[in-house]
């Protein structure tokens, strides 16, 4: 069971290519803090086009900043993301060749996995759910189900009304939790 798409961006060409390409995946993941949803993960398929591609060797050559600043901007802070982005491209190149599904593939146990996420540069606990949720949920990686947490994810997002409610529902917890 693979998702036909990803209901993040509300492109659908951009929410295909969530899909079709896992270090697109990666990235929107990477670009998922403090922007809204549909910005993050709409960042993999602007880079691409402004880079004319989105394998990681090209991402881990480039200069990213100039490319994260261009108007608009990719990411609401451009230099910080210009060189997550940057690492993160790195380390799919020299851990996993260049194959970004390798960070699930390789992985023969949940724990594993966990550890692959995890070593993502960015990617931390909450990260490691969210992933770990949409895998198991959008994309059939059984090894994934132990990293799926009891609250709502973006794993639960099948659809553009129900990333409205999951963003709403977010954003209600934010307050309640620095309230």
């Amino acid at each position: 069971m693979i998702a036909e798409r990803l209901h993040f961006t509300g492109v659908e060409e951009a929410d295909r290519f969530l899909v079709e390409d896992p270090f697109a995946l990666l990235v929107g993941f990477a670009l998922d803090q403090r922007v809204p949803v549909p910005k993050a993960f709409m960042g993999p398929w602007v880079l691409r086009e402004r880079l004319g591609s989105l394998e990681p060797s090209v991402v881990a050559a480039a200069d990213l900043e100039p490319v994260f600043r261009q108007v608009p901007a990719i990411h609401r802070f451009p230099a910080m993301m210009a060189r997550q982005v940057h690492a993160l491209a790195v380390h799919v190149v020299e851990v996993y060749e260049g194959d970004a599904a390798r960070v699930w593939t390789t992985a023969s146990t949940s724990d594993e996995l966990r550890a692959n996420i995890d070593g993502l540069p960015g990617f931390g606990a909450m990260k490691v759910k969210a992933l770990g949720s949409v895998l198991f949920k959008r994309f059939g990686v059984a090894l994934a189900e132990p990293l799926v947490p009891w609250h709502p994810t973006l794993g639960d997002v099948d659809s553009a009304e129900a990333l409205a409610g999951y963003q709403a529902a977010k954003k209600a917890n934010k307050a309640v939790w620095e309230s």
